[in-house]
């Protein structure tokens, strides 16, 4: 069967979230896609609720092995994949599935497209309703126009042509920051982005994600090597590299004239049932979705 779409997953020990993004994916999956898990040696259950899930023919392709790095588990999902296009799907982050179809169909439509990005919605698991609007559309338009050679965006939105990986390449697996490598040198290779101004996924910080246990040296070592492979400035003066612009989303709906919500988060709330936070976040990010007609740059 030929795929439009490859739905690309790689994890450990993450089965309360994936007991909550996969059932999703699965109601909203079309029959022109495929689902490709890729398990690091899970040793929380995972393993069996995953196996379970393929040997019922809801996850297409399916392996559990060690892993070197989170980069190295994505790579293997991304050489699994059989499908024109690839979408990742982080499994503690949101995704809206409407709009990545959009962006799928918009691909498909013009064939010289390479990877698509949108804007996301940010928000940390102890203040989920404290939820961030963030862009980087600025920094692609200047690099649309060629004023700057590089610029960074997060991979969570981002849509891939399995064909062009021959040029923009795999994850590079000496980066714990991957995204960051990837979007610098995507750029950096003028590859031909489109940016979709809906919201194809809101990222969901917690204690236990990859980016929250990296060391600050870390990221500033990380952040000065990939600067200078690709000739990235920062977005200006005085912010480090990995900050980003961001706008409370209640400003931005209050423009759009939906609604507000308080920016203040009584922590005692975090303890309410973590697919309560799920459906509460899920239900913002398709509304910001159906509140106006997105389109492609």
């Amino acid at each position: 069967m030929s795929y439009t779409l490859s739905y690309i997953v790689s994890t450990r020990n993450r089965i309360q979230f994936l007991q909550i993004i996969l059932p999703l994916l699965f109601a909203n999956i079309q029959p022109d896609e495929e689902i490709i898990v890729v398990d690091s040696n899970s040793t929380d259950g995972t393993q069996d609720y995953l196996n379970e899930l393929h040997s019922k023919g809801k996850i297409h392709k399916f392996i559990s092995e060690p892993d070197k790095n989170q980069a190295h588990g994505w790579n293997k999902a991304i050489l699994m994949a059989e499908g024109e296009i690839i979408k990742k799907i982080i499994d503690d982050d949101l995704f809206c599935f409407s709009a990545i179809q959009k962006c799928k169909n918009y691909m498909l439509t013009n064939k010289s497209i390479d990877v698509c990005i949108s804007n996301t919605l940010t928000t940390n698991l102890n203040k989920y309703q404290t939820i961030e609007y963030e862009s980087r559309r600025q920094y692609y338009l200047q690099w649309k126009l060629g004023k700057v050679k590089s610029f960074t965006f997060g991979d969570v939105s981002m849509l891939i042509r399995r064909s062009s990986i021959a040029y923009i390449g795999l994850y590079n697996t000496s980066f714990i920051m991957m995204d960051y490598e990837f979007s610098l040198r995507i750029s950096y290779l003028r590859a031909n982005i489109a940016y979709h101004t809906g919201f194809n996924a809101m990222s969901l910080f917690n204690t236990d994600s990859v980016s929250s246990k990296v060391l600050p040296k870390e990221l500033k070592i990380e952040g000065i090597r990939a600067n200078t492979m690709y000739e990235y400035s920062g977005d200006q003066a005085n912010i480090s590299p990995y900050s980003k612009l961001k706008i409370f989303i209640g400003k931005m709906l209050y423009r759009l004239g939906i609604w507000q919500i308080s920016s203040q988060v009584n922590q005692q709330d975090y303890q309410i049932d973590l697919r309560e936070i799920y459906r509460f976040c899920y239900e913002y990010l398709n509304s910001v979705n159906e509140c106006e007609d997105f389109t492609f740059l």
